[in-house]
């Protein structure tokens, strides 16, 4: 009886981790988190090499207590690099003006199939000349820098990341983890991306075109107070039910009339808009994980029918139900 033969060990993708002084924790170990643990189907071994570098090698000191050991980046041997990755943090600001950290970013990006940046990381890409031309994002607070120092660069400040061609960037702290699940997808395939973030207990895969403000962070920001937290709270809770203004004022125990004036004035938003915007998010939510038709999903989510759903999507989504599940809905689970 012949025995069956071995899987063949399929090749590594070579990621490599750009650091440098004052970087990020989170910038770099939420991404190699990521590339570490992404399978290609059916092996048991990572689909990825992770290495981190420095311009001299050694321990990187980062904006934690934790310092990162590094090779030197003049170490990376002349082997193709898969995916080369730039961090972002405090120390991007001396980074980009280093000639001889720029001239190393331009060396390696020169063996790389992809490169990418994290959050402030896309300063160091500008400054080594990555940029110029494309589309970029980065951190919403070093858009304006960004754009100043760089105006070749097409810097746009709200998607959590961007992909331009073979040039990847990110916007704050955890969108590299976003644009590192995304990046597994396009190598290895939708279902071994959402299987890492199961792992990491990620809330969902989002796509670059989704904001990097929360819709709820935003909220929260708005009623600097809390005043409206437990009312938003119980939106949440009853958005089947009919919830006119009467319905909202009555559960925030004032008037109606001083409860729109006051929650329009507190949040820039009438409360009729942020019920629709609530009952949005829920749908995506429902689109993403679960089975149910559109028709059940906008009853779920309290729409009086399937084409007020579609109509509240394109306004703040700008794409329909159907276009959103296609793009967001998680893979079936196997085995």
């Amino acid at each position: 009886m012949t025995a069956n033969p071995a899987k063949p060990t399929l090749p590594k993708r070579r990621v490599v981790f750009l650091v440098y002084p004052n970087i990020v924790l989170l910038d770099l170990v939420g991404p190699l988190q990521v590339f570490s643990h992404a399978y290609p189907p059916h092996s048991a071994e990572p689909g990825y090499e992770c290495v981190v570098v420095s311009l001299p090698g050694g321990l990187v000191e980062t904006n934690t207590v934790v310092a990162i050991p590094t090779q030197p980046a003049a170490s990376i041997t002349a082997e193709e690099i898969h995916t080369l990755v730039i961090v972002g943090g405090d120390g991007a600001i001396p980074a980009m003006e280093d000639p001889a950290l720029t001239e190393m970013v331009r060396r390696l990006s020169k063996r790389a199939k992809r490169v990418c940046s994290v959050c402030s990381g896309a300063l160091v890409l500008a400054a080594a000349g990555l940029l110029d031309g494309r589309r970029a994002t980065t951190h919403w607070e070093d858009c304006d820098l960004l754009q100043r120092r760089f105006p070749q660069v097409r810097v746009e400040l709200d998607p959590i990341f961007i992909q331009d061609g073979s040039v990847w960037t990110s916007a704050g702290i955890t969108a590299g983890i976003d644009m590192a699940l995304a990046i597994v997808a396009e190598d290895l395939g939708r279902a071994a991306s959402f299987k890492v973030a199961r792992s990491m207990v990620a809330q969902m895969v989002r796509s670059g075109g989704q904001s990097q403000f929360s819709p709820v962070l935003g909220r929260q920001q708005r009623d600097g107070t809390g005043q409206f937290e437990a009312l938003h709270s119980w939106i949440a809770e009853n958005l089947q039910r009919p919830l006119p203004v009467e319905t909202l004022a009555a559960q925030a125990h004032m008037s109606p009339r001083n409860f729109a004036r006051v929650y329009s004035k507190v949040m820039g938003i009438t409360p009729a808009k942020a019920v629709e915007a609530i009952r949005v998010e829920r749908a995506q939510d429902l689109l993403a994980r679960s089975s149910s038709s559109n028709k059940q999903i906008a009853a779920q989510c309290g729409f009086k029918g399937e084409d007020r759903m579609r109509r509240a999507f394109l306004r703040l989504t700008k794409v329909s139900p159907s276009e959103y599940r296609q793009n967001f809905k998680e893979p079936e689970r196997t085995g």
